[in-house]
């Protein structure tokens, strides 16, 4: 058993055991209340289950483990040649330990992961037979099936593995897991938009400077890119539509292949992971119209005004917890001002955060009118040559994994049940309200 997972049984035997307790002195009391309005609205806002990783203030933003995204740029002092984005190495150690890691801690996790980092050829055999026309997502799920011969939990469940120890070989499928995908998602790009010119892997670069590397881009600045885009998106709490199918299919004792799958089918929603490409669609098709690459503000406004005419929403804009400006926007826009303040996609994503908020504020049914993640991520990655915008989830859910996959494990710790929220037709609503039922 390596030292990280020495670490790690030792932490999840206490905190199982004070859960545990916790159940035991409080499991009858109240937590909340729901009405009828939160039970056809998605069940947003309801607290209905538990995620440890992470919490998502409506004021502060994301918090890791009780940390903010400023908190964690001061605190995880892990930086690569000379570097300023902390590695995601660290903000994985994190979620998982609960403690802030040290520099061994970091440069152990990128050495383990290395040495798990090597692909199944039948994998990549599995993707050389999909047509290159299909999507990237779609791509990326088939390659993690297909990785799911390798699970370790599968096998040790097979084998009769006692309840408690489920942790254990699933701890072993997520590091593997996590370890692979750079590779895999690689893989699915170059083969996709770069006429199969692959290209190697190094593993004396750390996770997120692989991944650049594998992509094509090896500028320093795009593997700090990396690294902060990594971080930024690697949870966000439990109740968005991938953390949460992480979670369900974990429930049933689905191996962490198969729940990555699921999560990742998420993902490629439009109303989730797939943003930050509509992002750069409007953006590319406001200045289109407008005939320029860097539109005035009143223009956009305009713009803007048209879109909603539409009946149409400005993607990137509006959140269904966050009441603020989303701290990653901030991180990206930071960043930005660092590595490229002349870009012409990036100044009219600035500009467009000067002028959506006041118009979507107008509107009294808007009660978030601020920019989340998505509405600068595509701009950043477009400066550097990325322009292939369906591209953009398959590298949102390589980053999505650290979160979701870490939770996996503490939900195995905890002994999790089976989730199974109790539904109920209209009908029956109708008539638990005494409203009129119709045939």
């Amino acid at each position: 058993m390596d030292s990280l997972k020495n670490k790690f049984a030792e932490k999840a035997a206490a905190v199982a055991a004070e859960t545990k307790e916790f159940l035991k002195a409080h499991g009858n009391k109240v937590v909340g209340t729901y009405t009828v309005d939160d039970v056809y609205g998605g069940m947003k806002g309801i607290t209905g289950l538990v995620t440890e990783t992470s919490l998502l203030d409506p004021t502060e933003g994301i918090r890791f483990r009780g940390y903010s995204i400023s908190d964690l740029r001061e605190k995880l002092q892990h930086f690569v040649d000379g570097g300023a984005e902390p590695m995601p190495e660290a903000i994985f150690l994190l979620m998982l330990m609960d403690e802030l890691p040290s520099n061994e801690d970091v440069q152990n996790l990128t050495n383990a992961w290395a040495r798990r980092a090597i692909v199944p050829r039948h994998v990549f055999n599995v993707l050389d037979a999909c047509p290159r026309s299909m999507h990237p997502m779609t791509q990326f799920t088939i390659a993690i099936m297909a990785m799911q011969t390798e699970s370790v939990f599968a096998a040790a469940y097979r084998k009769g593995t006692a309840k408690k120890d489920y942790w254990d070989p699933t701890y072993e499928d997520v590091m593997n897991l996590i370890a692979r995908l750079p590779r895999v998602a690689a893989y699915i790009y170059r083969r996709t938009y770069k006429n199969d010119d692959h290209i190697e892997p190094d593993p004396k670069l750390d996770w997120a400077g692989n991944f650049g590397h594998m992509l094509g881009y090896d500028d320093p600045a795009f593997a700090e890119l990396m690294r902060l885009y990594l971080t930024i998106h690697s949870d966000h709490e439990g109740g968005n539509v991938s953390a949460h199918t992480n979670h369900l299919v974990g429930s049933a004792l689905g191996d962490p292949y198969q729940c990555f799958a699921a999560s990742m089918n998420g993902l490629a929603g439009p109303l989730h992971g797939l943003a930050n490409q509509e992002v750069v669609r409007w953006i590319n098709a406001m200045c289109e119209s407008l005939n320029t690459k860097r539109p005035s503000k009143e223009q956009i406004a305009t713009y803007v005004k048209q879109t909603l005419a539409q009946g149409k929403v400005v993607p990137g804009y509006g959140h269904a917890v966050l009441r603020t400006t989303d701290p990653r926007f901030v991180s990206q826009m930071r960043f930005a001002k660092q590595y490229m303040p002349e870009d012409d996609m990036v100044n009219t994503v600035w500009n467009v955060y000067d002028v959506v908020p006041p118009i979507l504020e107008s509107l009294a049914k808007v009660k978030n009118p601020w920019p989340n993640v998505d509405a600068h991520s595509g701009a950043l990655l477009q400066h550097f040559g990325l322009v292939e915008e369906d591209f953009y989830t398959v590298m949102f859910g390589v980053s999505r994994a650290l979160g979701v996959m870490t939770s996996l494990c503490w939900d195995r710790v905890l002994a999790l049940p089976i989730e199974r929220p109790k539904s109920i037709t209209t009908k029956a609503m109708k008539e638990l309200f005494g409203a009129e039922v119709t045939a």
